[in-house]
Formats: structure tokens, C-alpha cells, sequence
């Protein structure tokens, strides 16, 4: 059973840093691609990094570039979202994404971000 476990969110000043994780169960984080998105209340759900299988190759919005980092733990079957220099517009709820798992696509429970002062 394929399921999907976010934490690390919480509430942060501006210019803080918080560190997502992604829990998964049910099969090997490493052979599939993976993605974090968001959605913040009122707004369509976006796409924010994506990390590769192979290569471990990484993609960003352009909104949050060289302030979030994706990454794998392969030990422990978790992808990370670190999060730095966060604004008030990263504010969100976070999901994380498993692509083609057996054919399927799987989605977390998200976690809350919330960037305020």
C-alpha cells in the first residue's frame, strides 16, 4: 500500500527557514520521480520542485529558485523540501507527489506553512 507522509510545517517569521519531509510507505522513494507543490488558500494548487529518479535532477519554480532545495534520503525513503529566506506569499498548504508508482500517482495529506509576522 502505497501512502505518502508530510511534516515539518508550522509557523515561521519572514526570512525563515523550515524543513519539509516526505515519509514514504509501500515502495522505493529512489526509482520515481517526485514533486512538491502548494496551494494557497483562494489559488490553484502549484507546483513547486520536482527531483528525478535517475540522476537525482532537480527543477524549481521560479518563484522560490535559490531558496528551496529538494532532496532524497534514500536510507530513510524520504524526500525533503528545505525551505529558506521563506515570504509571505510561500504561505500554503504542501503536498508532496509520487509520479507513475505501478501506473498511479500519489498524493500526501499536505502539511500547513504559514509565513508571517
Amino acid at each position: 500500500q502505497v501512502q505518502l507522509v508530510e511534516s515539518g510545517g508550522g509557523l515561521v517569521q519572514p526570512g525563515g527557514s523550515l524543513r519539509l519531509s516526505c515519509a514514504a510507505s509501500g515502495f522505493t522513494l529512489r526509482n520515481y520521480a517526485m514533486t512538491w507543490h502548494r496551494q494557497a488558500p483562494g489559488k490553484e494548487r502549484e507546483l513547486v520542485a520536482t527531483i528525478t529518479s535517475a540522476g537525482g535532477i532537480t527543477n524549481y519554480a521560479d518563484s522560490v529558485k535559490g531558496r528551496f532545495t529538494i532532496s532524497r534520503d534514500n536510507a530513510k525513503n524520504v524526500v525533503n523540501l528545505q525551505m529558506n529566506v521563506l515570504k509571505p506569499e510561500d504561505t500554503g498548504m504542501y503536498y508532496c507527489k509520487a509520479l507513475r508508482v505501478r501506473g498511479f500517482d500519489y498524493w500526501g495529506q499536505g502539511t500547513q506553512v504559514t509565513v508571517s509576522s
